[in-house]
């Protein structure tokens, strides 16, 4: 006699496919099944009641030249149109309870239905099986099989989010190494403390920047070192500050006639939460940026009633995501109001419901997003999810940003070339990295695309003799979406099409500084060797800098416009070669490099000094040319020809 399938076991014999084994589970070590008691906590994406529909509108609204062009709607007209109904949540409710499913919370747009069940109840209702794998060092849960939910539910549930725990954002900051001597900061930091797991960690072991380092490029020559590159080989800055920011980028002279993004807010969406943000961004604008403080009213939080999963996720090293993020939003829009928004993890799920939160609630005209992950390890349902964001994001007028990821081409990371999703989603703005050159009166020198080569300084020459590839700013032909309308009169065909799989999406949209070898002066809260927390700063960088930077520009562009640009890409590539952007065309007949001095341990000279070289466009596969290209999108934005530009035409 034939053994039943779970699915027969259950009674259900017509089943809807939504969801395979992921496939890094191919050739992963594999520990054990799942445990039946194991609670698995899941988040079932709905479909949009007419996507076709919410697409159709999100572009009309988004499209200069549209008849509908700048007329967003509410987030209740958007559920009204497009959400699914009450009764068909309650269809998957009902059969999520009758196979032992308990039901969490369920947005007002009704995007999703969060519930939970031990794993042998999960495994019984969606057909499929559990096991424990190996990944990335950590021991993680995904599906073995396809799993599926009844065809009775097929035009609802578009994906089970939380199957494959491995599904998790990372931050998209260029951090430096940690060392032992850091290593042991922070755990004399937490010794002799049993936290549980769901309480936060103290911040991370101090990094701080050691000497000599230039106050602007090129104000200290590295003369006394070999010379690798035919141009000179200045001591990378020190980190730049606001002012000069504000001076290279051109929107000085906006400030001083009071656009300064006042009247917008910004929401930043990481992970976890800094308890010291507030102090510590205050404390940075009075030492940095004096004339333009931040005040109580700027900054203000969302935050869940717990949080999860803080030993996977690395929870202390969000602060300093979190800290960046606000301070260089602050850099570009100091008039500006900000609102952080934390995860209750750095899961796919909790991540997008943080930002489904700012969208279905219009908390903000402006979103930046520094955090991403490959495109080959999207899973269908946080690809369903993301991607239903931000189309209600464009249809209600909310800017949508992310950085477009600080891997490059992804061929060094992860072994072939692919871009970083949530940036590659054509419904939302990818913010590549540049290297930016600040001369000494805050004025722009030059900007190359980010691409860092290194060598190190052995017994005195430099290894290797060709600089080995790094990081650099994220950008490439995406295998997941097709090309979008407003990308064909600009972006080359050999971009679109590079797979040869016909035309798709390119990333990235625009760029701003993200080298963090040109990079930004933030000021942190941070673990000391003693134990103690103390405030610190140190230079960083990534392309977790340049979104943050460029939607502080964009919320100026809001307060110029008199009211919210929403979703920008369509109007961006309008201007594709006009005086709103910078071509950062390399054009330089020669590399151009700076000397970057460490301190052994990250923190003092007891360890002694590490110098290294490290080249500003050593790119890969993606490179910078004129026009538009796949480091640098159309460019950077030029001042105040990018302010006015960017005004609304109805």
């Amino acid at each position: 006699m034939a053994v039943p399938t779970i699915a027969q076991a259950s009674g259900e014999t017509s089943r809807h496919v939504v969801g395979s084994a992921p496939s890094w589970t191919a050739h992963a070590q594999r520990v054990a099944p799942v445990a039946s008691s194991a609670t698995q906590h899941l988040t079932f994406v709905l479909n949009l009641r007419d996507a076709a529909g919410a697409q159709a509108l999100a572009d009309a609204v988004s499209t200069p030249g549209s008849a509908q062009y700048g007329h967003f709607v509410s987030a209740a007209s958007w559920r009204s149109r497009f959400a699914p109904t009450s009764s068909q949540v309650a269809s998957v409710t009902s059969w999520l309870r009758g196979h032992g499913f308990t039901i969490g919370s369920v947005p007002a747009n009704h995007r999703y239905i969060e519930a939970t069940a031990p794993a042998a109840t999960a495994q019984k209702a969606l057909a499929t099986k559990l096991s424990s794998f190996r990944k990335a060092g950590q021991t993680v849960t995904a599906p073995t099989t396809a799993y599926s939910v009844p065809a009775s539910l097929a035009g609802l549930v578009a994906g089970v989010a939380g199957l494959d725990t491995s599904a998790r954002k990372t931050p998209m900051r260029a951090v430096p190494d940690t060392t032992a001597q850091q290593q042991k900061a922070a755990a004399h930091a937490a010794s002799g403390s049993t936290r549980p797991a769901e309480v936060l960690p103290p911040p991370d072991a101090v990094f701080r920047n050691a000497r000599p380092c230039s106050s602007y490029y090129g104000e200290k020559m590295a003369t006394t070192l070999p010379q690798l590159v035919k141009n000179p080989q200045p001591y990378a800055p020190c980190g730049y500050k606001p002012p000069q920011v504000r001076g290279a980028y051109g929107t000085n002279v906006a400030q001083s006639q009071g656009y300064d993004g006042r009247g917008t807010t910004v929401a930043v969406v990481d992970a976890y939460a800094s308890q010291y943000i507030l102090g510590d961004a205050t404390r940075y604008a009075q030492l940095n940026d004096p004339s333009h403080p931040l005040r109580s009213y700027q900054l203000d939080q969302n935050l869940p009633a717990n949080f999860t999963h803080t030993d996977e996720c690395g929870a202390s090293g969000w602060y300093g995501e979190e800290t960046l993020d606000v301070e260089a939003v602050h850099a570009t829009a100091p008039g500006a109001k900000i609102l952080y928004v934390g995860a209750e993890s750095c899961f796919d799920d909790d991540i997008n419901a943080a930002v489904n939160t700012v969208v279905d609630n219009e908390l903000a005209q402006v979103i930046t997003n520094s955090y991403g992950e490959t495109d080959d390890v999207v899973a269908p349902a946080d690809l369903v999810n993301s991607h239903q964001t931000a189309l209600q994001a464009a249809a209600e007028g909310i800017s949508m940003v992310f950085s477009s990821g600080d891997d490059g081409d992804e061929i060094a990371a992860s072994g072939q070339r692919q871009t970083d999703f949530q940036a590659s989603d054509p419904m939302v703005t990818a913010v590549g990295g540049t290297a930016l050159a600040v001369t000494q009166g805050n004025g722009y020198g030059f900007e190359q695309g980010w691409g860092t080569g290194k060598s190190s300084l052995v017994n005195g020459a430099w290894s290797p003799s060709k600089p080995a590839y790094l990081y650099g700013g994220g950008g490439g032909t995406t295998h997941l979406f097709a090309e979008p309308s407003y990308q064909k009169p600009v972006v080359p065909a050999a971009l679109a099409n590079y797979f040869r799989e016909g035309p798709h999406r390119v990333v990235p949209d625009v760029a701003m500084v993200g080298d963090p070898n040109t990079g930004f002066l933030v000021g942190q809260s941070q673990t000391f060797p003693d134990g103690s927390i103390k405030y610190s700063e140190y230079r960083i960088g990534g392309t977790s800098l340049s979104s943050p930077l460029f939607a502080g520009m964009v919320a100026v562009a809001d307060q110029v416009n008199r009211g919210s640009l929403g979703f920008l890409n369509p109007k961006l590539y309008s201007l594709s070669g006009t005086s709103a952007f910078r071509d950062v065309n390399h054009g330089r007949s020669v590399t151009d490099a700076v000397v970057r001095v460490d301190y052994a341990n990250g923190f003092d000279s007891s360890d002694g000094l590490l110098t290294s070289l490290r080249t500003l466009n050593q790119t890969g596969t993606i490179y910078t040319r004129k026009g538009y290209d796949d480091v640098t999108g159309v460019g950077s934005p030029n001042g105040i020809s990018f302010l006015m530009s960017m005004a609304l035409k109805r």
